[in-house]
């Protein structure tokens, strides 16, 4: 039985939590309103998760550590947590267009992770949020972000290109750090500061 670390922070309560036909079925009182601060931490049988509508916050580490192969976020979300989806195993993701913040170290080391599509709506992408992940060949970045903040895509070995567009002011230290695929950049007349080995 999937066993949440953190059971007050769903925006309900909990009314059973039981297994059939091989999965976890936790039940609430009314819907979920929020994924809380290390709700799922470390649930390393944890898979396969979809979040529904009626969530707006995935909070701090609250996918840490997880065996995640595929998440669906729900078009309600608008902030993804520092460290949210650390370390787990997902192949792609499209984070949805309500969605303004992600947070830092929010995907990192997921090295599986090949494919990124961000939202409209996202306006900085945080310290360290693709950090590591290995596997990324494709990331598309929207005309709604102004910062790519330190580390952001560090250690993106596989990496290729990448357009920044129009909206970006500010490309942080060590953005693009040992990326070391990546052969072809076009940085616009937007970007008034580049940081130390960007």
């Amino acid at each position: 039985v999937v066993v949440p670390h953190t059971l007050g922070y769903f925006g309900a309560t909990i009314t059973s939590n039981t297994y059939a036909d091989g999965k976890g079925v936790i039940t609430f009182d009314s819907d979920v309103t929020s994924v809380g601060y290390m709700a799922f931490y470390a649930c390393s049988s944890l898979t396969s998760v979809t979040i529904p509508d009626s969530v707006t916050s995935i909070g701090n580490q609250a996918f840490n550590g997880c065996s995640l192969t595929s998440v669906t976020i729900g078009n309600s979300v608008t902030s993804i947590g520092d460290h949210a989806f650390r370390s787990c195993d997902i192949t792609s993701v499209t984070i949805p267009n309500s969605v303004t913040t992600i947070g830092e170290q929010a995907f990192y080391n997921c090295s599986s992770l090949k494919s990124a599509t961000i939202g409209e709506s996202v306006e900085k992408i945080g310290n360290s949020a693709f950090h590591a992940c290995t596997s990324l060949t494709n990331v598309t970045i929207p005309d709604s972000v102004t910062e790519i903040e330190e580390w952001a895509f560090d250690g993106c070995t596989s990496l290729a290109s990448i357009t920044i567009p129009d909206s970006v002011t500010e490309i942080g230290d060590d953005a693009f750090y040992y990326c070391t695929s990546l052969t072809s950049i076009t940085i616009p007349d937007s970007v008034t500061m580049i940081g130390d080995k960007a």
